[in-house]
């Protein structure tokens, strides 16, 4: 049983996210903050609104109207209201980039083993990409989590009638991917991306052997 994350390991997503950040931040020309102030601020704002919100490109673009009242000490004007608007459209019309050797991987591994689709989100966004990716015909069950956690595998495994030493979570996140799977008995493979949410990172125990570190997608196919 193959269990794979979505964004950011099957195809591109948070490089999207970090598109707008970019052009957000030069936008706010704050008059005494740095960038990396500024920075840290949204991120601390992300963290709130997740928590309490869940993820998706509508709680985002709350996170950026939250961080300008912030800065700004009022809330925004309409004019604001519609620059941030205008910033985030690359995220709404975005389409979805298969990340290289994942279609042509899936395809094999589709022949040898059972293959599932577990990803976080909103739901009706996170199905969109899914169709549009054009992948959802190797996957046996699609789940769509408002978090992952432990609890969330242990069912996932559960419902299949799979021990959860039989499974493999495959994904690019420790935070979600790797370390929930392994708290729940999971094997699992950290496949990186270099435009990982910064606040999905953690750190992996190096010593654990139940967890198969890979640079590139297509390596799964050395390995299942």
């Amino acid at each position: 049983m193959l269990i794979f994350d979505a964004d950011d390991t099957l195809w591109e997503n948070n490089v999207v996210f970090e598109r707008v950040i970019d052009e957000f931040l030069d936008w706010l020309a704050h008059p005494t903050l740095d960038r990396d102030a500024l920075r840290r601020i949204l991120d601390d704002i992300e963290r709130a609104n997740s928590a309490a919100h869940g993820y998706g490109s509508k709680v985002f673009l709350r996170s950026l109207h939250d961080c300008l009242e912030r800065l700004r000490q009022r809330p925004a004007t309409e004019d604001e209201r519609r620059e941030i608007l205008r910033l985030a459209d690359a995220l709404i019309h975005h389409q979805v980039e298969l990340i290289p050797g994942v279609a042509e991987t899936l395809d094999e591994l589709a022949g040898r083993h059972e293959l599932f689709l577990l990803t976080k989100g909103d739901h009706d966004e996170q199905r969109r990409k899914i169709e549009a990716s054009g992948l959802d015909h190797h996957f046996r069950g699609v789940h769509i989590v408002r978090e992952k956690h432990a609890g969330c595998y242990l069912q996932l495994v559960e419902e299949h009638g799979m021990a959860p030493d039989r499974a493999w979570m495959i994904g690019n996140s420790p935070k979600s991917d790797i370390l929930p799977a392994r708290q729940a008995g999971l094997n699992a493979v950290l496949i990186p991306n270099e435009n990982t949410w910064i606040l999905e990172h953690e750190e992996v125990d190096p010593a654990d052997d139940r967890v198969l570190h890979l640079t590139r997608f297509p390596d799964l196919l050395s390995h299942f």
